[in-house]
């Protein structure tokens, strides 16, 4: 079984799209000439929460229909956190190859100066952790989640 369709895999498999739509997504940003308005980020959150969302469906699927809420939570956290560590190592190297665009990052911003690419790649990933958890926390309330009354494995 690969690792795109073994059910306990979830957070590797999701992570993996979501890393690569928001590698895709920052590359045509940086080839239209766009890549330097941060306000372009909130699409990154967009690209996000689809990949949480997709991915607690599919583990909802592969599970018989159960989820537990913290179940779900720690998947959607973990399916984000490798998502965006992911990212945050694309973004590592591309500063490390790009000088220019690390210099622009320092030119531009207000802390700027005091970031280099291990910081800037450490905060992409911070920032897209808590993003996760938020978008997790939120999506938990439009997925079906199991009653906290019911106890597993007992059905009535």
């Amino acid at each position: 079984m690969g690792l795109l369709n073994d059910p306990n895999r979830i957070p590797e498999n999701y992570g993996l799209r979501i890393a690569g739509g928001l590698i895709a997504f920052f590359l045509v940003m940086q080839l239209i000439g766009l890549g330097h308005h941060v306000e372009l980020r909130l699409a990154n959150l967009l690209i996000l929460s689809a990949g949480v969302y997709y991915g607690l469906k599919k583990f909802k699927n592969t599970h018989e229909e159960h989820m537990n809420y913290f179940r779900g939570l720690i998947t959607g956290v973990a399916i984000a956190a490798v998502g965006s560590a992911l990212f945050a190592l694309f973004m590592f190297a591309y500063m490390k190859l790009d000088s220019g665009f690390m210099q622009s990052i320092i030119d531009n911003e207000p802390m700027g100066h005091y970031l280099n690419a291990y910081i800037a790649a450490f905060i992409v990933a911070l920032e897209g952790v808590f993003s996760g958890l938020l978008v997790t926390f939120v999506l938990m309330n439009y997925v079906d989640t199991d009653d906290v009354n019911d106890p597993a494995g007992e059905s009535q």
